[in-house]
């Protein structure tokens, strides 16, 4: 009969007690990038807050494939003038760009990229209000693989 070379019998509770631990362990580890994009994207509005820019508290962040770029839908009201700035983490070698498009998915607004390519701003001023997109794709110029970005939004 092979018997093991030792046995370790846990509680229920200690199993929860373990499970616990290295999942919050590991949780923060997964969260860094996401955390250090939507810190990039706050770093260049606190810079647009200046020009009387008023941003979200909100960020929207989630995952941009190096294959596929992202598009968000954002509601915009005619008569603001937006800031829009979206960021990867500033030390993952990823370059990114993108737009805003209006109803007919023509590129509007001006972008203003950040000199080491992990993000830009865009300026826009709609003419309707309603529901436009905005684009992020990674660029040939930098890294390209799977990583956060983020996206905040200011107006004035």
């Amino acid at each position: 009969m092979n018997r093991p070379l030792f046995s370790v019998r846990l509680s229920r509770s200690a199993f929860v007690l373990l499970t616990c631990l290295f999942t919050s362990i590991l949780l923060p580890l997964s969260a860094a990038p996401a955390d250090d994009a939507e810190a990039a994207a706050q770093a260049m509005a606190r810079d647009q807050e200046k020009a009387g820019y008023i941003f979200r508290a909100e960020a929207w962040t989630g995952e941009l494939e190096k294959g596929i770029g992202k598009a968000v839908k954002m509601q915009l009201f005619k008569g603001n003038d937006y800031c829009i700035g979206v960021a990867v983490p500033r030390k993952s070698g990823i370059h990114i760009s993108g737009s805003v498009l209006d109803f007919k998915g023509e590129p509007v607004g001006e972008i203003q990229p950040v000199v080491d390519g992990w993000g830009f701003l865009l300026f826009f001023k709609p003419k309707k209000t309603g529901v436009y997109v905005v684009t992020v794709h990674q660029t040939e110029a930098g890294k390209r693989k799977d990583t956060a970005c983020a996206i905040i939004t200011g107006y004035k």
